[in-house]
């Protein structure tokens, strides 16, 4: 496999420095001209990750190896890989471009993303490690028929993944197309590819090393960058408020709620879409299984919070940084007085006020690092559900050899690849904004419930599960389908009929009270049987007996 392995990577870097250096593009250089320091950090990057999959591929031997790392991460390890998974760039770039346009009210993002963790923290993570092989679906059918609930696992995650692939495919193309002067499509083929590689031959192993990485670039720009403002401000976080009301055109309005979200019952719905979506999104959860026991996937959950905490503070203070140093600067507006690439590009230009072409250059390549770990993440969290929970599980009733469930996991890598750069590409020129919010609607009103439920209650039967996470999934979807972001945006209508934007206020409910319903309701043989197994899923879940070790090399 060395052989292979060592020309797909050398090919690949070779493929990306080519593109980026020749001239196969001349005819949007004459547009926009390459940031030379921004492509020599993005091909370091992409020669290093490359390696650390070479690497890893030697490692990765058995499913364990492929889905879990072996078992082996350690707690501060995996916290660093969680926090990496879960810094997306629509959390760097997009809550500093909100926070930039919307002042104080773009924080209701990065609380709601935070708040989620401790709730992982206190009733997840340690049943996940305990309970749980390789996905969210061996908790969730632990006691329960494994057909059904992994299949309705496995599609509510496959939607999950497509939607959040979208968006990172969509803005690695943007943010590529404008900082690099590449052509969307060549960039989109590009993050496809290379996840395609890092996933299909290091597995969990090399995606959590990539994510580490990307997490310690990230965090040391972002300080970097929020020092530098504060610095211009002798560390006065009432002189930067007070110059950022001054400049900005809302004035004291921008210290003021109520410019993004404009009613309580959006607010609560966005709340809550935020914080229990966190713990139903199967990229985060599939990494609790990748560390030796349950104090390691607790200790994980600790450093994550800490690391994820601390960086929306420092989005918060570039927002407002930006507010100050770009947008009074004509070389970052356009003809109209608008940032140029809009909003979500307020930190890229900060990047370039604080440390010109170097530092921009250093963070452009670390939002692209940032985008292609999530991606990742996600890819790998897709194929384990075809392979582990649909394939090996529900259509071979667990009748399948270790070799044969990597290779169709493989081949959902490359599948879902493929898919993610033809996706990214039909939707250049679509709002994307709606996919995030129905990724995390879908995840909070099917996976959650399903998984608290299934760990906390004991009579939760197959028959109510089933229901209630395809009433969670139907009612998200039908909802967000149903409201502007749909209706009106993609598909033409004057008005919408759903008023509210997000659906988890609606769509969490229906879950629950269908899970509930349909359990109490159902008195055969079966639910009998899955209600008296509840002790023993208890007791493992408290005491980690019989859980898994970490793979022996």
């Amino acid at each position: 496999m060395k052989n292979p392995l060592l020309m797909l990577a050398g090919l690949a870097a070779l493929a990306t420095a080519t593109l980026f250096s020749t001239g196969a593009f001349a005819a949007d250089a004459t547009q926009k001209s390459i940031n030379v320091p921004a492509v020599t950090m993005f091909v370091i990057f992409v020669v290093l990750t490359l390696f650390i999959t070479w690497w890893a591929a030697q490692r990765t031997r058995t499913t364990k190896d492929f889905y879990a790392a072996g078992g082996n991460i350690t707690g501060f390890q995996n916290g660093l890989a969680l926090a990496g998974d879960y810094m997306s760039a629509a959390s760097f770039l997009g809550i500093a471009g909100l926070v930039y346009a919307n002042g104080f009210d773009g924080l209701i993002y990065s609380i709601g993303f935070l708040v989620g963790w401790p709730i992982m923290l206190f009733l997840l993570a340690e049943k996940l490690r305990n309970l749980g092989k390789y996905t969210f679906a061996d908790v969730a059918s632990y006691r329960l028929s494994q057909i059904p609930i992994r299949s309705v696992a496995a599609v509510s995650s496959l939607i999950v993944v497509a939607m959040y692939l979208i968006a990172q495919m969509v803005g690695a193309g943007k943010l590529i197309e404008i900082l690099f002067g590449l052509p969307y499509n060549y960039a989109v083929v590009i993050v496809g590819v290379l996840m395609i590689l890092y996933v299909t031959l290091g597995g969990m192993l090399a995606t959590t090393w990539v994510q580490i990485i990307k997490a310690v670039l990230l965090l040391s720009g972002a300080t970097f960058m929020a020092l530098a403002v504060l610095y211009a401000f002798g560390f006065d976080f009432n002189a930067m408020f007070a110059k950022a009301i001054e400049i900005s055109p809302k004035h004291d309005a921008i210290m003021a709620p109520g410019s993004l979200i404009h009613d309580p019952i959006s607010a609560i719905s966005l709340g809550l879409a935020l914080m229990f979506g966190v713990a139903g999104l199967p990229h985060i959860l599939m990494r609790f299984f990748t560390v030796t026991n349950a104090k390691e996937a607790r200790k994980s959950v600790f450093v994550a919070t800490g690391f994820i905490g601390y960086f929306y503070v420092l989005t918060f203070i570039i927002g407002f940084g930006a507010i100050i140093m770009v947008s009074t600067n004509p070389a970052y507006l356009d003809a109209a007085q608008k940032l140029i690439g809009g909003n979500n590009m307020a930190a890229i230009h900060l990047s370039h006020a604080i440390g010109g072409n170097i530092f921009l250059g250093f963070i452009s390549a670390v939002a692209f690092a940032t985008i292609l770990a999530v991606v990742s993440g996600l890819t790998l969290a897709g194929a384990s559900a075809v392979s582990h929970d649909l394939y090996a599980s529900a259509f071979r009733h667990g009748r399948v050899d270790e070799k044969t469930e990597m290779r169709v996991s493989r081949y959902a890598t490359i599948t879902l690849g493929i898919l993610a750069i033809f996706l990214g590409i039909a939707f250049e020129k679509q709002n994307i904004a709606f996919m995030v919010g129905l990724a995390f609607a879908i995840a909070a009103s099917a996976n959650f419930p399903i998984l608290f439920l299934a760990i906390y209650w004991k009579n939760l039967t197959t028959r109510g599960a089933v229901m209630g996470g395809l009433g969670g999934l139907l009612t998200a979807v039908i909802l967000v389908i149903l409201s502007k972001s749909v209706w009106v945006d993609v598909l033409g209508y004057s008005k919408a009929i759903m008023p509210y934007a997000y659906p988890a206020l609606f769509s969490m409910p229906v879950a629950f009270v269908f899970a509930w319903f349909f359990s109490i309701t159902d008195n055969s043989a079966r639910a009998a049987e899955e209600r008296a197994r509840f002790h023993a899923q208890y007791v493992r879940s408290e005491t980690g007996i019989g859980a898994e070790g970490a793979a022996k090399h």
